[in-house]
């Protein structure tokens, strides 16, 4: 019974992690560390726990959709999302597979964010389209409030930075 439980609750993670980002398809939810927590309860219910990238996140709704959507189609009837806001979001959760993908997509992956002290300034990034560092931000918002829209000057290139939070 145990090992009908633990394999359970690894088919839900699996489902759940699966989920594609809905502003960045090339990720996934667990890609982008915003699930946080897969569980099966005792009496089947499945509880998944997601964390916004940041507190006013619009695509967190359609997230939460797109989980219930895909546990259910998988086979978990009751299904309940939690939204938790504490601790915050940071992209050091981010996996380094998905900072593969978001390069090859066209989007600079955030660097380490340093813990305490001086906020680092981002000076330059690695153009994802030529590789080049010669390059600028344009704009502290991109496509969404989680990227800065960037300018490569080798390649002429703009491209979004995911920014370290």
């Amino acid at each position: 019974m145990v090992r009908t439980a633990t394999s359970r609750a690894q088919t839900a993670r699996r489902v759940a992690g699966e989920v594609a980002d809905p502003e960045v398809p090339v990720l996934t939810i667990a890609d982008l560390g915003v699930l946080r927590d897969v569980e099966v309860t005792d009496d089947g219910r499945v509880v998944v726990t997601i964390t916004p990238t940041y507190s006013g996140c619009p695509a967190m709704d359609t997230i939460r959709t797109d989980v219930v959507d895909a546990l259910r189609r998988n086979g978990f009837a009751d299904v309940e999302v939690r939204t938790v806001l504490s601790p915050a979001w940071t992209t050091d959760w981010m996996t380094e597979e998905g900072k593969r993908r978001l390069a090859e997509y066209g989007i600079a992956p955030p660097g380490r964010r340093r813990a305490g002290g001086a906020v680092p300034v981002t000076l330059s990034v690695r153009c994802p389209h030529c590789g080049s560092l010669d390059t600028r931000e344009l704009s502290h918002f991109g496509s969404t409030a989680c990227k800065a829209l960037w300018q490569c000057r080798a390649c002429s290139e703009p491209f979004d930075h995911f920014k370290a939070i």
